[in-house]
């Protein structure tokens, strides 16, 4: 089935949107941005030339995804949350040639309000709290909150709080999924 915008969505010609996209009311897509299949753009969200979006990304309300994102398969981004691609904005100083990457890894999930300073890597199954100030890369898995954000724990991919024992093992209480903390680093899925 191909996407679905509703009416008050715009939609600019060269957009490439996947199959059962959603995008919804006060949307704007633009021309050179990329969007996967599965993908939700709920009401007020923008989307820049030079944007990425993987399949099955969940974009809630009024968030402004600006060039040089690119967000892997399976990505949350909350409500109200902000990037930014810029890293000394001025109004009076032409700056797109200094715009910097941010690469979103696959099933990471950023809470509402959250922003996400630009040029930096936001690991697989990260979660941001809502309201941070994300100013430095983001390990896979690891949980995050504050202003700036810090690490306060550990997630399973499917997002529940682990508890490493003694030898830096942890398992999921849902899925049995197991991980192993090796310096510094969580792996999933190793034994």
């Amino acid at each position: 089935m191909p996407y679905f915008s509703h009416p008050t969505a715009i939609i600019d010609l060269g957009a490439q949107i996947g199959d059962n996209t959603r995008i919804w009311h006060f949307c704007h897509v633009s021309a050179q941005s990329v969007l996967g299949e599965n993908c939700i753009l709920g009401q007020n969200v923008f989307v820049a030339n030079g944007v990425t979006l993987g399949n099955g990304v969940k974009v809630q309300n009024n968030v402004s995804i600006y060039t040089g994102v690119t967000c892997e398969d399976d990505v949350f981004l909350g409500p109200s949350m902000v990037f930014t691609n810029v890293i000394n904005p001025r109004s009076f100083v032409e700056r797109k040639s200094e715009f910097r990457p941010t690469l979103v890894k696959q099933g990471a999930s950023i809470g509402a309000n959250a922003t996400v300073l630009c040029g930096l890597t936001l690991g697989r199954y990260c979660m941001v709290g809502a309201g941070a100030v994300v100013t430095k890369d983001v390990p896979d898995y690891a949980l995050v909150a504050g202003i700036p954000a810090k690490q306060i724990g550990w997630l399973s991919r499917l997002g529940h709080r682990l508890e490493l024992d003694q030898y830096g093992n942890a398992t999921c209480p849902e899925s049995g999924e197991q991980y192993e903390l090796n310096e510094g680093c969580l792996m999933g899925n190793i034994f």
